[in-house]
């Protein structure tokens, strides 16, 4: 014998709302104080140039707080439905791969940024609301900030909610050099013995 139950209608409307609760409106992105990117252009290109981005293909990055970059990692969209919760989880995974998190912090330092490369124009979509739920839902369980969120179309490159946009570079255009400014090398300690070898060698 098998016991269960049917779900009543009611929780399937309560599952539906919370399935519509994971997609972010254009007017909630812009009441959430999103910081403005000061290079976006620079951003856009460096990425596009980093990681090539084909059709469905996200990139997430980190910025410090001189907008360089910390580190970054790209995927493709495997799900064919636009689930927030899915994208939210998937970002998640992807920046706890690339970067340590700063849940400690009392306030983010960091920005963490996602480009997403798709069909269409520039126009915002449902599809684009569940990756702007994700990436905020990500950014606070990494303890970062949420920062823009760019679509890249045939038509060029857009940051939603900011109204600024380009149309280079674009989906399946070349990618240009590298131009967005990196996090400077370490620097070796200096003083000991093995200093003083390696000057030496450096000298001959």
């Amino acid at each position: 014998m098998t016991f269960g139950f049917a779900p009543s209608s009611a929780a399937s409307l309560s599952t539906s709302a919370a399935s519509a609760n994971r997609v972010l409106e254009p007017a909630e992105w812009a009441a959430a104080g999103i910081p403005l990117l000061r290079s976006p252009r620079e951003v856009v290109s460096g990425l596009h140039a980093r990681h090539r981005p084909g059709l469905t293909t996200a990139v997430v990055a980190v910025l410090d707080s001189d907008e360089r970059l910390r580190a970054s990692a790209s995927f493709t969209r495997r799900s064919a439905s636009a689930d927030g919760w899915m994208y939210r989880n998937t970002l998640l995974s992807q920046l706890r791969r690339v970067i340590p998190h700063d849940l400690r912090r009392r306030t983010p330092v960091r920005t963490a940024v996602l480009l997403y490369c798709r069909e269409g124009d520039g126009r915002w979509t449902e599809e684009d609301g569940a990756w702007m739920w994700g990436l905020r839902d990500a950014c606070t369980l990494h303890g970062l900030r949420c920062g823009a969120y760019i679509t890249l179309t045939r038509d060029g490159w857009q940051v939603l909610g900011e109204g600024r946009g380009g149309r280079h570079p674009s989906a399946g255009s070349e990618p240009e050099p590298v131009a967005m400014s990196e996090a400077p090398p370490r620097i070796p300690r200096t003083g000991g013995a093995a200093s003083d070898v390696l000057r030496r060698a450096a000298a001959r």
